[in-house]
């Protein structure tokens, strides 16, 4: 079917799937010789509208010459692309190539004429805005720089899809027609659209899979205790709200309902549609299962089946084979290898997973790629365990299994907007795709907590991703940077996740501490300072204290406007009068109660009465569940819009055991936005009034206390990310000129490193000036190289193996005259060797300053990466460098010169003079503008860069230049490909 057209071979690069924006997926291909019968079949379904449209003029049927023309393309100057479903066309793109004449051209003309065709079924599904960014896609990559389509005025949706996607554009109207004409190239409010698009696209996806209105369970036997029949028992004792089928070829005729759910030996039994599939069959009839669920209309499936990637190359090309089955379908695939998925929504009441008992409802998200990992998150969240007291709830729960398709990308794209979720947490084992990831969570993280436990495992099994070249710790870093809480156990996830579920963001670092235990009190007090907070002196109410003494003092420090949190330390009290857990308790919720807006912690020692007390409403949600049944969409399935309600069948009002207290005083019951809301029309994810009253519980300081710091670190990223900085313009940096030497450079190789020549020129054109150095092959050429730059000077050996060591004396500084020079010369060749081994240089003295290393690399999966540290054993040995993703903010700069654990020997540490950090940050700046203007310069490093008290000195730089690594978050939107 794929074979080669007119001229070039067939550019099996530009078939992508696609997701669309009622999340059902698509195919996107170029169209071919082969394709005349589908085109036929396709343009047979389209309605006579329609045809008009797209010929401006009564157009029944295709002629065997149009047949001809719209299969027959060279790949260059004729390109045309369909988007299929289960193999047949839904919709077409082409483009023709066209002199300034408007006649048929070839290149260099870089203008094409572009025309779409979308079956009436499909339409509003967002399919030409799809193939839109593809056909583009293809165009730029043929040199094609602008697309003109005419349109009839009365075609108002094709003239919505070419204005709606945000590239600069003019129009006008002629004989009847309009004529758009638009450029190809990304701006900022196209790429803005597309990732726009993109977010409702897959948010829409997830949702389809989390809120069916329907559900079978394929492999449900009769025999209890196997998998399919557990999940299927699971559904059943959660109260799941919609239709629920049992399938199972093995059932008899005489098998009508197994626990009351109508049983089927096929899905294509079933009256009526399905919204989503559970799996649980044997790895080798999963193609089967698949095939009868796309025929039937299924929109998602859960394949809880192993026997996939995780078993070798034999399962890898199995998994492979299911994504590309399941997608030729339009559906979209939770696992394989799976644990299940989880909605405590009252609307929808979903636990398709092997989770024994459904979570309490509440308001935090849980992703998890491995099953244990999920059923530990799950366990911990729900009870008292490993040691955080109460529990909270969940607003819905993702085990991915395998990742072979929906991704923790995915359902970051429908957390982000789902007014049930205000806190989320992940455990990934890997980033498959972190630029993605780092965009998504920067986005989210500005809405609500992001919290994230990254494995060191490796690429997922089976997908075709790049693999990034970054070390874990830098890109634990780009996550900070992306507003990413970034912890390393599963217990500071679930401690940290309480926290912010509960509390409000604390307005700074400033720490109160009080409590019945001086010892306790003086440990949490060094915790805070260890973990860089400013803590008070510990309150100390002695043993005798009473839950009155509690509240009081608790009540007095939350009015102090010199603290941002408070503390609670509390140990057993033993004696008449000693304050109970539960009085104890109610105490604590009171003072909060009175005087909200500060987030308190509770340090406790063996009390697990007073963790449940202060714990025991059961759940993070409100009193009244807000979240009612949706209105019905697609075949009666759940849809997220609505208004508030009456509580749903399990009433959070009622304490169903130890959790999250809510102070009966205070409830509340804020309306839930619809899914469409805009960012801001959302609720504050934490420090609304109905969130302060629920008091975290901690069996360690430490553990309290880190959960403090990062909510601290991360509230300050909030107020930060409100004014993110600029990237400045300099009058002096030569755009144009890079551009044009840079491509001289590259016409000698695909990939080379500079010379220092070279590397000086194209640094000098961004303003980076490197100190000057001459080569010293002999005695003699040292003394005219230091006569010419003037004394003093340092004599340096460049050979790789003593660059940059001056503990192995390669490098003589501050030689005053030629008797030194030719003495320190003469002593390097005796140590090291012969001139050409040792290469040494001459260089002209810089002023006494503090050296450093700026490098700036472009990893293929993360991106531009500006990187900054102490040059020496700071960098080299304790690996203390700073990261930040490129382009850099002058906010970034600043914060990335004081990132690193020895700036203070920047600013004057010990009594030395403080050095030039502006003139390091304005650096940093030019250094991130050239690698952001270029993306052939693929590395770059300054070292050392000796900053002084005023000025700096760059004394060595290299410079690699390379074809850019593609840009996936510039081009149209795809699914990973397989």
């Amino acid at each position: 079917m794929q074979s080669a057209s007119d001229r070039q071979e067939y550019p099996a690069h530009w078939e992508a799937d696609v997701v669309l924006r009622d999340g059902g997926t698509a195919r996107i291909r170029p169209i071919t010789v082969d394709d005349a019968d589908r085109l036929v079949s396709f343009y047979e379904q389209v309605s006579d509208e329609s045809k008009y449209y797209r010929f401006f003029a009564p157009y029944p049927r295709l002629s065997a010459k149009d047949v001809h023309r719209f299969t027959h393309h060279d790949f260059v100057d004729r390109v045309g692309l369909a988007a299929t479903i289960g193999g047949e066309f839904i919709a077409t793109v082409r483009y023709d190539r066209i002199g300034v004449n408007g006649m048929p051209a070839s290149a260099p003309a870089d203008e094409a004429e572009v025309a779409f065709l979308v079956q009436d079924a499909h339409q509003g599904r967002g399919v030409a805005s799809a193939l839109l960014e593809h056909i583009a896609a293809v165009a730029r990559e043929r040199g094609i720089r602008r697309f003109a389509a005419e349109v009839l005025p009365a075609n108002n949706k094709m003239i919505k899809v070419f204005t709606d996607a945000g590239y600069t554009q003019k129009r006008s109207f002629e004989d009847g027609v309009v004529r758009l004409e638009f450029d190809l190239e990304p701006t900022e409010r196209s790429l803005a659209v597309q990732y726009a698009r993109e977010q409702r696209a897959e948010g829409r996806s997830v949702q389809r899979l989390l809120m069916p209105g329907s559900v079978a369970v394929v492999g449900a036997g009769r025999t209890p205790g196997g998998v399919g029949r557990s999940i299927l028992a699971n559904l059943r004792e959660a109260g799941y709200t919609g239709r629920l089928h049992a399938v199972n070829r093995a059932f008899g005729p005489d098998v009508t309902e197994l626990d009351g759910v109508p049983v089927h030996r096929s899905v294509r039994e079933i009256e009526g549609p399905v919204d989503l599939a559970v799996v649980a069959v044997p790895a080798d009839h999963v193609p089967q299962v698949v095939t009868e669920c796309g025929e039937h209309g299924v929109q998602g499936l859960v394949v809880i089946s192993a026997g996939y990637a995780e078993s070798g190359p034999e399962g890898r090309e199995r998994q492979r084979e299911l994504v590309r089955q399941a997608r030729t379908y339009g559906m979209r695939i939770i696992g394989p290898n799976a644990f299940g998925v989880i909605n405590t929504s009252a609307a929808v009441r979903l636990n398709a997973s092997l989770a024994p008992e459904m979570p309490r409802p509440g308001r935090i998200g849980l992703f998890a790629q491995s099953g244990a990992i999920g059923i530990a998150l799950l366990s911990r969240l729900h009870r008292r365990g490993g040691g955080v007291t109460g529990v909270t709830g969940v607003s819905t729960f993702v085990s991915s299994g395998n990742r072979a398709d929906v991704s923790g990308n995915d359902v970051l794209q429908y957390w982000y907007d789902d007014p049930d979720t205000d806190v989320v947490l992940m455990y990934l084992e890997s980033i498959g795709n972190p630029r993605k990831f780092t965009r998504l969570a920067r986005r989210t993280a500005a809405a609500k907590p992001l919290v994230v436990v990254q494995g060191s495992g490796s690429a997922p099994q089976g997908h075709a991703v790049r693999a990034t070249r970054l070390p874990p710790a830098t890109v634990s870093a780009l996550l900070r940077q992306a507003g990413v809480i970034r912890v390393d156990t599963i217990t500071e996830l679930v401690d940290a996740g309480l926290l912010l579920a509960r509390q409000p963001l604390p307005a700074g670092p400033r720490v109160a501490i009080l409590g019945n235990s001086e010892s306790l009190g003086v440990l949490t007090y060094d915790q805070c300072l260890a973990a860089g907070l400013r803590p008070h002196r510990p309150l100390d109410l002695t043993t005798a204290a009473s839950a009155e003494d509690f509240r009081a003092a608790l009540a007095r420090t939350l009015a102090d406007d010199t603290c941002d949190a408070v503390v609670v330390t509390a140990i057993p009290a033993i004696g008449e009068g000693s304050p109970g857990d539960a009085e104890l308790a109610q105490a604590l919720r009171s003072a909060a109660a009175a005087v909200p807006g500060k987030p308190v912690l509770v340090v406790h020692v063996e009390l697990g009465g007073l963790a449940e007390a202060l714990s025991a409403a059961a759940s993070t949600a409100p009193q009244t569940d807000t979240r009612v049944p949706p209105t019905p969409g697609r075949n009666g399935a759940p849809s997220r819009s609505g208004t508030p309600g009456a509580p749903g069948p399990e009433d959070p009002q009622t304490p169903t055991g130890p959790g999250a207290t809510r102070v009966p005083t205070a409830p509340a019951t804020p309306a839930a936005p619809a899914r469409d809301a805009s960012p801001a029309e959302l609720p504050a994810p934490v420090g609304t009034p109905e969130d302060t009253h629920l008091i975290p519980a901690y069996p360690a300081a430490e553990r309290a206390v880190r959960a403090l710091s990062e909510a601290v670190r991360y509230a300050q990223w909030r107020r930060e990310a409100t004014d993110p900085g600029k990237v400045p313009e300099y009058d002096d940096i030569d755009v144009k000129g890079a551009a044009r030497r840079i491509d001289a450079l590259l016409a000698r190789g695909q990939g080379l490193t500079l010379s220092t020549e070279d590397t000086c020129e194209l640094l000098g054109r961004y303003g980076v000036h490197v100190r000057r150095a001459l080569p010293a092959p002999t005695p003699d050429d040292a003394a005219e190289a230091a006569r010419a730059l003037g004394y003093p000077v340092a004599l340096k050996a460049t050979a790789p193996h003593l660059r940059h060591r001056a503990d192995l004396g390669g490098v003589r500084l501050d030689l005053a005259d030629e008797e030194q020079l030719r003495r320190a010369y003469r002593e390097l060749t005796d140590l090291f060797g012969k001139p050409e081994e040792l290469r040494p240089v001459v260089q002209g003295m810089a002023p006494r300053g503090v050296d450093t290393v700026v490098r700036a690399v472009i990893d293929p999966a993360a991106g531009a990466v500006l990187s900054f540290g102490l040059a020496g054993a700071a960098s080299q040995l304790l690996g203390d460098m700073a990261h930040r993703l490129i382009p850099v903010t002058d906010r970034d700069a600043t914060s990335l010169v004081r990132s690193i654990r020895t700036a203070p020997l920047l600013f004057g540490w010990r009594g030395s003079t403080p050095v030039d950090t502006p003139a390091l940050e304005e650096l940093l700046l030019r250094v991130s503008r050239l690698v952001d203007d270029h993306p052939e310069v693929v590395a770059v490093t300054l070292e050392p860069v000796v900053v002084a008290p005023h000025g700096l000195s760059v004394l060595g730089a290299s410079v690699r230049l390379a074809p850019p690594p593609a840009r996936d978050d510039l081009g149209p939107r795809t699914l990973p490909a397989y």
